[in-house]
Parts: C-alpha cells; structure tokens; sequence
C-alpha cells in the first residue's frame, strides 16, 4: 500500500525552494510521485495520508562519526532520529555496526553526496521542525523515526 507524506513545505532538495501544499507518494521502498498534495493523491487514490508538522526533504547524510549508544544497533537508531539514513564508510568502524546499519536499511557510502527526492528513487525522507528538529525519518519507504 501506498503512503502519501506532506508537510507544511516539501524540498526536493535541502537548498531547493520550499512547495506549499506539497506531497511525496511512496510505495514500498522507492518514490512514486512528488507534486502538490492534491496532484498526488489523484494518482494514488487510495494511499494513506500522513501529514507531518514542519518541512519535509531528502533524508541526510551523516557525515561524522556515529553517536554513542550501548549496542551498534542504538547507535545506528541515534542516527536516524537525526533524519539521516546514510553514514559514510570511514565511521563505520566494525562488522557489528555494519551489520546494524546493513539491518536497518542505512546506506554505507564511500564519501558524502547530495540527496534529493526523485520519482522512483529510493524513498529516504526527512521532516525537520522549524527548529531544525527532526520530526520523522523514512528509510527505505519505512517509518524509522517519529518524534512524539
């Protein structure tokens, strides 16, 4: 089934002009649509409707070393309460943590790169409040985080 997020203002990119009445379409793990809710919810009629507080955009990047927890698992779910779903490779620095992020659906990259939200890529998002609190993380199309 079909989940439809939209948030006070959707950015396809973190740097792009914010859309008012914006929405992304996900289904399973990858985008199906980006447009104005109403737009959206034409093509797919029958998904559920998540409306979240904030501005929704591309799940980040963490770019540095991964937060203290007590287990891999916790330090990669510390990570994604931040609203990213992508870790770079010099911080993953054991096979149990790479476990815990290859479990978790957390994309190891080799160096940083831009995100962005695009039909049919993978549905990675992230809504942040406007103190710059995340609000929900989605990996993979799944709610990871929501911050109650």
């Amino acid at each position: 089934m079909e989940t439809i997020h939209t948030a006070d203002a959707v950015r396809v990119t973190w740097d792009s002009e914010p859309v008012k009445g914006g929405a992304v379409a996900v289904g399973r793990d990858r985008i199906g649509a980006v447009g104005k809710l109403d737009d959206v919810r034409e093509a797919f009629p029958r998904a559920r409707v998540r409306r979240w507080p904030g501005t929704l955009g591309p799940a980040r990047v963490h770019e540095g070393p991964l937060p203290d927890a007590p287990s891999p698992r916790e330090r990669v779910h510390e990570v994604l309460k931040l609203g990213a779903v992508a870790v770079l490779e010099e911080y993953v620095d054991s096979p149990e943590l790479r476990s815990a992020a290859d479990r978790n659906d957390v994309v190891v990259l080799p160096s940083a790169r831009r995100t962005a939200i695009v039909p049919t890529g993978r549905a990675d998002l992230a809504v942040f409040d406007e103190a710059g609190e995340c609000v929900a993380t989605v990996c993979a199309g799944r709610l990871v985080h929501r911050r109650r």
